[in-house]
Protein backbone atom coordinates (compact mmCIF):
# COMPACT_ATOMS: atom_id res chain seq x y z
CA UNK A 1 0.00 0.00 0.00
CA UNK A 2 0.74 3.29 -1.18
CA UNK A 3 0.52 6.00 1.05
CA UNK A 4 0.95 9.91 0.15
CA UNK A 5 -0.43 13.82 0.71
CA UNK A 6 -1.74 15.55 -1.71
CA UNK A 7 -3.22 19.10 -2.19
CA UNK A 8 -5.01 21.35 -4.52
CA UNK A 9 -8.42 22.05 -5.94
CA UNK A 10 -11.01 19.14 -5.02
CA UNK A 11 -12.37 19.25 -8.71
CA UNK A 12 -8.39 18.74 -10.61
CA UNK A 13 -7.83 15.90 -8.33
CA UNK A 14 -7.86 12.55 -9.79
CA UNK A 15 -8.79 9.19 -8.26
CA UNK A 16 -10.73 6.95 -8.24
CA UNK A 17 -12.62 8.13 -4.40
CA UNK A 18 -12.62 10.67 -2.61
CA UNK A 19 -13.95 10.36 1.06
CA UNK A 20 -14.72 13.21 3.25
CA UNK A 21 -16.25 13.83 6.67
CA UNK A 22 -19.58 15.13 7.86
CA UNK A 23 -20.20 15.55 11.48
CA UNK A 24 -23.45 14.27 13.09
CA UNK A 25 -26.21 16.48 14.54
CA UNK A 26 -29.38 18.10 14.27
CA UNK A 27 -28.34 19.30 10.66
CA UNK A 28 -25.45 17.46 9.70
CA UNK A 29 -22.09 19.12 8.84
CA UNK A 30 -19.77 19.32 6.50
CA UNK A 31 -15.64 19.48 6.92
CA UNK A 32 -13.73 22.70 5.83
CA UNK A 33 -12.64 19.94 3.32
CA UNK A 34 -16.22 18.89 2.68
CA UNK A 35 -17.10 22.44 1.90
CA UNK A 36 -14.57 22.88 -0.87
CA UNK A 37 -15.72 19.81 -2.31
CA UNK A 38 -19.11 20.71 -2.29
CA UNK A 39 -18.61 24.15 -3.90
CA UNK A 40 -16.53 22.22 -6.65
CA UNK A 41 -19.63 20.51 -7.01
CA UNK A 42 -22.01 23.47 -7.08
CA UNK A 43 -23.37 22.45 -3.52
CA UNK A 44 -25.15 18.70 -4.78
CA UNK A 45 -23.49 17.18 -1.38
CA UNK A 46 -25.05 19.95 0.89
CA UNK A 47 -28.51 19.25 -0.81
CA UNK A 48 -28.33 15.64 0.24
CA UNK A 49 -27.15 16.32 3.66
CA UNK A 50 -30.18 18.93 3.62
CA UNK A 51 -33.05 16.20 2.72
CA UNK A 52 -31.61 14.00 5.53
CA UNK A 53 -30.71 11.08 3.79
CA UNK A 54 -26.85 10.71 5.43
CA UNK A 55 -26.72 11.33 9.58
CA UNK A 56 -22.87 11.76 9.92
CA UNK A 57 -23.10 9.42 12.05
CA UNK A 58 -19.70 7.89 13.31
CA UNK A 59 -19.01 4.74 11.67
CA UNK A 60 -21.58 5.17 8.62
CA UNK A 61 -21.12 5.45 4.88
CA UNK A 62 -22.72 6.23 1.60
CA UNK A 63 -21.35 6.47 -1.94
CA UNK A 64 -22.37 9.19 -4.46
CA UNK A 65 -21.42 8.60 -8.45
CA UNK A 66 -20.78 10.75 -10.82
CA UNK A 67 -21.01 14.18 -9.16
CA UNK A 68 -20.83 17.07 -12.21
CA UNK A 69 -17.50 18.51 -12.20
CA UNK A 70 -14.99 15.73 -10.51
CA UNK A 71 -12.94 13.95 -11.78
CA UNK A 72 -13.47 11.33 -9.02
CA UNK A 73 -15.82 8.58 -10.10
CA UNK A 74 -17.09 8.20 -6.37
CA UNK A 75 -17.72 10.04 -3.30
CA UNK A 76 -17.88 8.51 -0.21
CA UNK A 77 -19.36 10.50 2.89
CA UNK A 78 -18.32 9.38 6.24
CA UNK A 79 -19.94 10.10 9.29
CA UNK A 80 -17.27 11.77 12.03
CA UNK A 81 -19.90 11.55 14.95
CA UNK A 82 -20.06 14.54 17.21
CA UNK A 83 -17.25 17.04 17.41
CA UNK A 84 -17.04 15.93 20.81
CA UNK A 85 -15.77 12.54 20.21
CA UNK A 86 -12.62 14.22 19.04
CA UNK A 87 -9.66 10.79 18.16
CA UNK A 88 -11.71 8.01 19.33
CA UNK A 89 -14.32 8.97 16.87
CA UNK A 90 -11.98 10.57 14.00
CA UNK A 91 -10.24 6.64 14.59
CA UNK A 92 -13.60 4.70 14.00
CA UNK A 93 -14.49 7.37 11.00
CA UNK A 94 -10.87 6.66 8.98
CA UNK A 95 -11.47 2.76 9.75
CA UNK A 96 -15.03 2.37 8.62
CA UNK A 97 -14.13 4.89 5.35
CA UNK A 98 -11.44 2.46 4.38
CA UNK A 99 -13.50 -0.65 5.16
CA UNK A 100 -15.89 0.69 2.35
CA UNK A 101 -13.40 1.70 0.00
CA UNK A 102 -11.62 -1.70 0.26
CA UNK A 103 -15.14 -3.50 -0.21
CA UNK A 104 -15.19 -1.96 -3.89
CA UNK A 105 -12.72 -2.35 -6.73
CA UNK A 106 -11.26 1.04 -6.22
CA UNK A 107 -7.52 1.05 -6.33
CA UNK A 108 -6.74 4.92 -5.81
CA UNK A 109 -8.45 7.03 -2.81
CA UNK A 110 -8.36 10.04 -1.55
CA UNK A 111 -9.18 10.78 2.01
CA UNK A 112 -9.89 14.75 2.49
CA UNK A 113 -8.55 16.23 5.86
CA UNK A 114 -10.61 18.73 7.47
CA UNK A 115 -8.57 22.20 7.80
CA UNK A 116 -9.04 22.38 11.93
CA UNK A 117 -7.60 18.79 12.15
CA UNK A 118 -4.95 18.62 9.93
CA UNK A 119 -2.20 18.77 12.00
CA UNK A 120 0.97 15.99 11.82
CA UNK A 121 -0.89 14.44 14.69
CA UNK A 122 -4.10 13.61 12.72
CA UNK A 123 -1.96 12.51 9.62
CA UNK A 124 -0.23 9.89 11.70
CA UNK A 125 -3.57 8.66 13.64
CA UNK A 126 -4.98 8.69 10.21
CA UNK A 127 -2.51 6.60 8.35
CA UNK A 128 -2.16 4.36 11.10
CA UNK A 129 -6.15 3.69 11.03
CA UNK A 130 -6.59 2.91 7.92
CA UNK A 131 -3.16 0.82 7.37
CA UNK A 132 -4.18 -1.02 10.33
CA UNK A 133 -7.76 -1.83 8.74
CA UNK A 134 -5.95 -2.88 5.38
CA UNK A 135 -3.75 -5.06 6.79
CA UNK A 136 -6.12 -7.49 8.75
CA UNK A 137 -6.04 -10.80 7.70
CA UNK A 138 -8.84 -13.13 6.88
CA UNK A 139 -6.87 -16.18 8.44
CA UNK A 140 -9.34 -18.66 6.73
CA UNK A 141 -8.67 -17.19 3.54
CA UNK A 142 -5.02 -16.25 4.16
CA UNK A 143 -5.12 -12.96 2.78
CA UNK A 144 -5.48 -9.63 4.06
CA UNK A 145 -8.89 -7.87 3.89
CA UNK A 146 -7.79 -5.72 0.65
CA UNK A 147 -6.46 -6.81 -2.45
CA UNK A 148 -7.27 -4.31 -4.56
CA UNK A 149 -6.72 -0.97 -3.64
CA UNK A 150 -3.09 0.40 -4.07
CA UNK A 151 -2.82 4.12 -3.80
CA UNK A 152 -4.31 6.10 -0.42
CA UNK A 153 -3.67 9.33 -0.49
CA UNK A 154 -5.00 12.39 2.63
CA UNK A 155 -5.97 15.35 1.04
CA UNK A 156 -5.09 18.59 2.36
CA UNK A 157 -7.54 21.70 2.30
CA UNK A 158 -6.34 24.90 -0.06
CA UNK A 159 -4.87 26.97 2.02
CA UNK A 160 -4.16 25.17 5.22
CA UNK A 161 -1.50 26.36 6.78
CA UNK A 162 1.03 23.66 6.03
CA UNK A 163 4.66 21.90 7.44
CA UNK A 164 5.40 19.62 4.42
CA UNK A 165 8.50 17.74 6.57
CA UNK A 166 6.39 17.27 9.69
CA UNK A 167 3.63 15.61 7.66
CA UNK A 168 5.07 13.57 5.71
CA UNK A 169 7.53 12.77 9.34
CA UNK A 170 3.99 11.73 10.42
CA UNK A 171 2.75 9.75 7.98
CA UNK A 172 5.61 7.38 7.72
CA UNK A 173 5.11 7.28 11.88
CA UNK A 174 1.99 6.06 11.42
CA UNK A 175 3.39 3.13 8.60
CA UNK A 176 5.58 2.08 10.98
CA UNK A 177 3.37 1.81 13.98
CA UNK A 178 0.98 -0.40 11.50
CA UNK A 179 3.74 -2.54 10.58
CA UNK A 180 4.80 -2.83 14.40
CA UNK A 181 1.04 -3.86 15.43
CA UNK A 182 1.01 -6.05 12.23
CA UNK A 183 3.62 -7.75 13.83
CA UNK A 184 2.20 -8.21 17.12
CA UNK A 185 -1.23 -9.11 16.09
CA UNK A 186 0.51 -11.86 13.24
CA UNK A 187 1.97 -13.70 16.31
CA UNK A 188 -0.75 -13.16 18.56
CA UNK A 189 -3.16 -15.26 16.28
CA UNK A 190 -0.71 -18.23 16.12
CA UNK A 191 -2.17 -21.13 17.27
CA UNK A 192 -0.27 -22.45 20.82
CA UNK A 193 1.23 -25.59 18.51
CA UNK A 194 3.12 -23.54 16.52
CA UNK A 195 3.83 -20.12 18.01
CA UNK A 196 6.13 -21.63 21.14
CA UNK A 197 8.83 -20.33 23.40
CA UNK A 198 11.18 -21.26 20.91
CA UNK A 199 9.32 -19.77 17.74
CA UNK A 200 8.88 -16.54 19.61
CA UNK A 201 12.85 -16.22 19.44
CA UNK A 202 13.03 -17.53 16.38
CA UNK A 203 10.88 -14.44 14.83
CA UNK A 204 12.86 -11.66 17.32
CA UNK A 205 15.91 -13.64 15.79
CA UNK A 206 14.65 -12.57 12.19
CA UNK A 207 13.76 -9.41 13.44
CA UNK A 208 17.32 -8.73 14.47
CA UNK A 209 18.77 -9.64 11.57
CA UNK A 210 16.20 -7.62 9.22
CA UNK A 211 16.98 -4.54 11.24
CA UNK A 212 20.60 -5.09 12.69
CA UNK A 213 19.76 -4.79 16.46
CA UNK A 214 21.50 -7.15 18.88
CA UNK A 215 19.77 -10.34 19.97
CA UNK A 216 20.58 -12.88 22.53
CA UNK A 217 18.47 -16.43 23.31
CA UNK A 218 18.71 -17.55 27.21
CA UNK A 219 17.96 -21.02 26.38
CA UNK A 220 16.78 -23.31 29.45
CA UNK A 221 20.50 -24.12 30.66
CA UNK A 222 21.19 -20.46 30.49
CA UNK A 223 18.37 -19.73 32.28
CA UNK A 224 19.03 -21.88 35.16
CA UNK A 225 22.51 -20.75 35.17
CA UNK A 226 21.52 -17.15 35.77
CA UNK A 227 18.79 -17.89 38.40
CA UNK A 228 15.41 -17.16 36.98
CA UNK A 229 13.73 -19.91 38.96
CA UNK A 230 10.78 -18.13 39.12
CA UNK A 231 10.39 -18.78 35.07
CA UNK A 232 11.83 -22.20 35.51
CA UNK A 233 9.17 -22.67 37.65
CA UNK A 234 6.51 -22.28 35.25
CA UNK A 235 7.78 -23.51 32.79
CA UNK A 236 8.52 -27.01 34.77
CA UNK A 237 5.14 -28.61 33.39
CA UNK A 238 5.78 -28.31 29.87
CA UNK A 239 7.79 -30.49 27.32
CA UNK A 240 8.42 -27.13 25.56
CA UNK A 241 11.53 -25.81 26.96
CA UNK A 242 11.74 -22.14 28.30
CA UNK A 243 13.37 -19.22 26.21
CA UNK A 244 14.51 -15.68 27.46
CA UNK A 245 14.65 -13.29 25.02
CA UNK A 246 17.07 -10.06 25.14
CA UNK A 247 16.66 -7.82 22.03
CA UNK A 248 18.48 -4.63 22.06
CA UNK A 249 18.57 -1.54 19.81
CA UNK A 250 20.53 1.71 19.21
CA UNK A 251 20.70 4.56 16.99
CA UNK A 252 22.91 4.19 13.99
CA UNK A 253 25.85 6.51 14.41
CA UNK A 254 25.26 10.17 13.61
CA UNK A 255 22.24 10.26 16.24
CA UNK A 256 21.90 10.49 19.71
CA UNK A 257 21.53 7.95 22.26
CA UNK A 258 20.56 8.01 25.36
CA UNK A 259 24.07 6.45 27.64
CA UNK A 260 21.37 4.26 29.55
CA UNK A 261 18.54 2.47 27.90
CA UNK A 262 14.87 2.35 28.16
CA UNK A 263 13.55 -1.40 29.02
CA UNK A 264 10.59 -2.81 27.50
CA UNK A 265 9.36 -5.94 28.54
CA UNK A 266 6.61 -8.72 27.49
CA UNK A 267 5.02 -11.44 29.22
CA UNK A 268 5.32 -14.73 26.85
CA UNK A 269 3.28 -17.35 28.34
CA UNK A 270 2.84 -19.09 24.83
CA UNK A 271 0.03 -21.01 26.25
CA UNK A 272 -1.82 -20.74 29.96
CA UNK A 273 -3.62 -24.09 31.05
CA UNK A 274 -3.60 -22.52 34.24
CA UNK A 275 -1.22 -25.41 35.21
CA UNK A 276 -2.07 -27.45 38.05
CA UNK A 277 -4.67 -24.23 39.02
CA UNK A 278 -6.54 -25.58 35.68
CA UNK A 279 -8.68 -22.82 33.78
CA UNK A 280 -12.19 -23.81 33.08
CA UNK A 281 -12.69 -25.71 29.44
CA UNK A 282 -14.55 -22.67 27.95
CA UNK A 283 -12.75 -20.41 26.05
CA UNK A 284 -9.20 -22.20 27.01
CA UNK A 285 -8.44 -21.59 23.45
CA UNK A 286 -7.86 -18.08 23.71
CA UNK A 287 -4.92 -18.32 26.18
CA UNK A 288 -2.88 -18.36 22.94
CA UNK A 289 -2.98 -14.90 23.45
CA UNK A 290 -1.05 -14.99 27.07
CA UNK A 291 1.48 -14.01 25.18
CA UNK A 292 0.74 -10.55 23.58
CA UNK A 293 2.65 -8.78 26.14
CA UNK A 294 5.90 -10.04 24.06
CA UNK A 295 4.22 -10.46 21.10
CA UNK A 296 3.59 -6.07 21.48
CA UNK A 297 7.07 -5.67 22.84
CA UNK A 298 8.32 -7.41 19.39
CA UNK A 299 5.71 -4.82 17.40
CA UNK A 300 7.13 -1.65 19.05
CA UNK A 301 11.20 -2.90 18.24
CA UNK A 302 10.08 -3.55 14.95
CA UNK A 303 8.38 -0.11 14.53
CA UNK A 304 11.19 1.78 16.48
CA UNK A 305 13.64 0.18 13.83
CA UNK A 306 11.68 1.15 11.15
CA UNK A 307 11.33 4.62 12.20
CA UNK A 308 15.01 4.85 13.27
CA UNK A 309 14.61 6.24 16.56
CA UNK A 310 17.07 8.66 18.56
CA UNK A 311 16.75 6.15 21.55
CA UNK A 312 18.60 3.17 23.30
CA UNK A 313 15.83 0.58 24.17
CA UNK A 314 16.13 -2.93 25.59
CA UNK A 315 13.09 -5.63 25.06
CA UNK A 316 13.02 -8.35 27.54
CA UNK A 317 11.07 -11.07 26.86
CA UNK A 318 10.61 -14.45 29.12
CA UNK A 319 8.79 -16.74 27.00
CA UNK A 320 7.34 -20.52 28.39
CA UNK A 321 4.34 -22.74 28.79
CA UNK A 322 2.19 -22.82 31.66
CA UNK A 323 1.17 -25.92 31.94
CA UNK A 324 -0.14 -29.08 34.22
CA UNK A 325 2.65 -32.01 33.69
CA UNK A 326 4.07 -34.59 35.91
CA UNK A 327 6.70 -31.91 36.85
CA UNK A 328 4.61 -29.17 37.36
CA UNK A 329 4.48 -26.90 39.99
CA UNK A 330 2.62 -27.39 42.82
CA UNK A 331 -0.11 -24.59 44.76
CA UNK A 332 1.84 -24.49 48.17
CA UNK A 333 5.46 -24.52 45.92
CA UNK A 334 7.89 -22.13 47.44
CA UNK A 335 10.28 -21.27 44.81
CA UNK A 336 13.61 -18.52 45.40
CA UNK A 337 13.32 -15.94 42.39
CA UNK A 338 16.18 -14.18 40.59
CA UNK A 339 16.32 -11.18 43.04
CA UNK A 340 16.60 -13.51 45.83
CA UNK A 341 13.45 -13.44 47.24
CA UNK A 342 10.71 -16.13 47.67
CA UNK A 343 7.36 -16.42 46.60
CA UNK A 344 5.03 -19.30 48.13
CA UNK A 345 2.88 -20.74 44.80
CA UNK A 346 -0.56 -20.54 45.93
CA UNK A 347 -2.30 -20.13 42.48
CA UNK A 348 -0.24 -21.72 39.57
CA UNK A 349 -2.66 -19.91 37.19
CA UNK A 350 -0.93 -16.77 38.61
CA UNK A 351 2.00 -17.38 36.53
CA UNK A 352 2.48 -14.28 34.32
CA UNK A 353 3.88 -12.21 37.38
CA UNK A 354 6.64 -15.32 38.19
CA UNK A 355 7.75 -15.19 35.04
CA UNK A 356 7.94 -10.88 34.80
CA UNK A 357 9.63 -10.57 38.29
CA UNK A 358 12.56 -12.38 37.12
CA UNK A 359 12.58 -10.29 33.80
CA UNK A 360 12.36 -7.56 36.39
CA UNK A 361 15.06 -8.24 38.24
CA UNK A 362 17.41 -9.13 34.87
CA UNK A 363 16.56 -5.60 33.90
CA UNK A 364 18.35 -3.96 36.21
CA UNK A 365 21.62 -5.22 35.05
CA UNK A 366 21.38 -2.80 32.55
CA UNK A 367 20.89 0.75 34.37
CA UNK A 368 17.44 1.33 32.75
CA UNK A 369 16.21 4.70 33.11
CA UNK A 370 12.66 3.66 32.94
CA UNK A 371 10.94 0.18 32.56
CA UNK A 372 7.70 -0.76 31.50
CA UNK A 373 6.11 -4.14 31.07
CA UNK A 374 3.01 -5.81 29.12
CA UNK A 375 1.24 -8.18 30.27
CA UNK A 376 -2.22 -10.05 30.18
CA UNK A 377 -2.01 -10.00 33.48
CA UNK A 378 -5.00 -10.48 35.14
CA UNK A 379 -8.84 -10.98 34.37
CA UNK A 380 -9.40 -8.71 37.10
CA UNK A 381 -8.63 -6.19 35.29
CA UNK A 382 -10.41 -6.90 32.40
CA UNK A 383 -13.49 -7.23 34.70
CA UNK A 384 -12.97 -3.84 35.65
CA UNK A 385 -12.23 -2.12 32.57
CA UNK A 386 -13.87 -4.09 29.97
CA UNK A 387 -11.64 -4.38 26.45
CA UNK A 388 -11.68 -0.31 25.91
CA UNK A 389 -8.34 0.80 28.18
CA UNK A 390 -5.49 -0.96 29.35
CA UNK A 391 -4.67 -0.56 33.50
CA UNK A 392 -2.11 1.43 34.01
CA UNK A 393 0.59 1.24 37.48
CA UNK A 394 3.23 3.23 38.03
CA UNK A 395 5.89 4.44 40.87
CA UNK A 396 6.51 7.15 39.01
CA UNK A 397 3.55 10.46 37.79
CA UNK A 398 5.55 11.47 35.21
CA UNK A 399 5.91 8.61 33.22
CA UNK A 400 2.61 7.55 33.94
CA UNK A 401 0.90 10.79 32.04
CA UNK A 402 3.43 10.76 29.63
CA UNK A 403 1.76 7.06 28.52
CA UNK A 404 -1.12 8.08 29.41
CA UNK A 405 -0.64 11.35 26.85
CA UNK A 406 0.38 9.47 24.40
CA UNK A 407 -2.62 6.87 24.38
CA UNK A 408 -4.68 9.50 24.25
CA UNK A 409 -2.73 10.90 21.26
CA UNK A 410 -2.71 8.00 19.00
CA UNK A 411 -6.67 6.16 20.51
CA UNK A 412 -4.64 3.32 22.86
CA UNK A 413 -5.98 4.51 25.60
CA UNK A 414 -5.31 3.40 29.30
CA UNK A 415 -6.51 4.23 33.03
CA UNK A 416 -4.13 4.58 35.68
CA UNK A 417 -5.42 2.56 38.98
CA UNK A 418 -3.64 2.41 42.55
CA UNK A 419 -0.61 1.04 43.72
CA UNK A 420 -0.83 1.46 47.15
CA UNK A 421 0.69 0.04 50.15
CA UNK A 422 -2.63 -0.91 51.50
CA UNK A 423 -3.12 -3.59 48.67
CA UNK A 424 0.72 -5.31 49.76
CA UNK A 425 -0.65 -7.26 52.70
CA UNK A 426 -2.87 -9.41 50.84
CA UNK A 427 0.76 -10.70 49.51
CA UNK A 428 1.79 -11.96 52.55
CA UNK A 429 3.03 -15.50 53.50
CA UNK A 430 3.83 -17.42 56.10
CA UNK A 431 6.02 -19.41 54.67
CA UNK A 432 7.76 -17.48 52.26
CA UNK A 433 8.48 -13.58 51.82
CA UNK A 434 5.46 -13.51 49.99
CA UNK A 435 2.76 -15.37 47.67
CA UNK A 436 1.76 -14.90 44.28
CA UNK A 437 -2.02 -14.68 45.08
CA UNK A 438 -3.88 -12.24 46.84
CA UNK A 439 -7.38 -13.42 46.21
CA UNK A 440 -9.80 -12.22 43.90
CA UNK A 441 -10.48 -8.90 45.00
CA UNK A 442 -8.48 -6.10 43.92
CA UNK A 443 -6.83 -8.95 41.38
CA UNK A 444 -5.48 -6.23 38.74
CA UNK A 445 -4.08 -4.23 41.97
CA UNK A 446 -2.67 -6.81 44.11
CA UNK A 447 -0.85 -8.24 40.98
CA UNK A 448 0.52 -4.80 39.78
CA UNK A 449 1.35 -4.90 43.97
CA UNK A 450 3.65 -8.22 43.55
CA UNK A 451 5.53 -6.95 40.55
CA UNK A 452 6.46 -3.57 42.22
CA UNK A 453 8.61 -5.87 45.12
CA UNK A 454 11.08 -6.57 42.35
CA UNK A 455 11.96 -3.24 40.55
CA UNK A 456 13.83 -0.08 42.60
CA UNK A 457 11.96 2.48 43.63
CA UNK A 458 14.62 5.10 41.89
CA UNK A 459 14.04 3.26 38.69
CA UNK A 460 10.65 4.98 37.27
CA UNK A 461 8.46 1.99 36.02
CA UNK A 462 5.20 1.25 34.47
CA UNK A 463 2.97 -2.07 34.78
CA UNK A 464 0.25 -1.88 31.74
CA UNK A 465 -2.05 -4.78 32.16
CA UNK A 466 -3.63 -5.82 28.48
CA UNK A 467 -5.65 -8.38 29.35
CA UNK A 468 -9.39 -6.81 28.27
CA UNK A 469 -7.25 -5.14 25.52
CA UNK A 470 -5.10 -7.51 23.70
CA UNK A 471 -7.28 -9.54 21.99
CA UNK A 472 -11.25 -9.64 21.14
CA UNK A 473 -13.44 -12.19 21.60
CA UNK A 474 -16.79 -13.83 19.79
CA UNK A 475 -17.60 -12.93 15.76
CA UNK A 476 -14.12 -11.10 15.48
CA UNK A 477 -11.88 -12.99 17.61
CA UNK A 478 -8.09 -12.23 17.55
CA UNK A 479 -5.07 -10.04 18.33
CA UNK A 480 -5.67 -6.42 18.45
CA UNK A 481 -1.99 -5.39 18.51
CA UNK A 482 -2.64 -3.11 21.22
CA UNK A 483 -0.92 -1.21 23.05
CA UNK A 484 2.11 -0.92 20.13
CA UNK A 485 0.22 2.61 19.18
CA UNK A 486 0.32 3.51 22.82
CA UNK A 487 4.36 2.79 23.18
CA UNK A 488 5.34 3.83 20.02
CA UNK A 489 3.84 7.19 20.25
CA UNK A 490 5.30 7.77 24.06
CA UNK A 491 8.67 7.03 22.45
CA UNK A 492 8.19 8.89 19.49
CA UNK A 493 7.39 12.25 22.41
CA UNK A 494 10.61 10.62 24.37
CA UNK A 495 12.71 10.98 21.19
CA UNK A 496 11.16 14.81 19.88
CA UNK A 497 11.13 16.00 23.24
CA UNK A 498 7.87 16.15 24.43
CA UNK A 499 8.54 14.39 27.03
CA UNK A 500 10.48 14.59 30.25
CA UNK A 501 13.80 12.74 30.55
CA UNK A 502 12.74 9.97 33.23
CA UNK A 503 9.38 9.65 31.48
Amino acid sequence: MEFSIKSGAPENLAADCMAIGVFAGVKPRLTSAGKALDQAVNGAIQAILDKGDFSGKTGSCQFLYNLPGMKCERVLLFGLGKESEATTGFTRAIRAAVKAIAATRVEEALIALDADSDAPDKIRLATLAAADELTRKNWTEQKEKNDVLKKLAFWRVAGAKRDAGAEEKALREGEAIAAGMKAARTLGDMPANQCTPGYLADAAEKLAKRHKLHCEILDEKAIRAAGMNALLAVAQGSRQPPRFIVLEYKPRSGKKSAAKPLALIGKGITFDSGGISLKPPANMDEMKFDMCGAASVIGVMEAVARLRLPLHLVALIPACENMPGGDATRPGDVIATLSGQTVEILNTDAEGRLILCDALTYAKRFDPIAIIDVATLTGACAIALGRVAHGLFANDDALSAALLKAGEMIDDRAWRLPLWNDYQEALDSQFADMSNSGGREGGAITGACFLSRFVDKKTPWAHLDIAGTAWKTGKEKGATGRPVAMLCQYLLNLADGKTAGRG
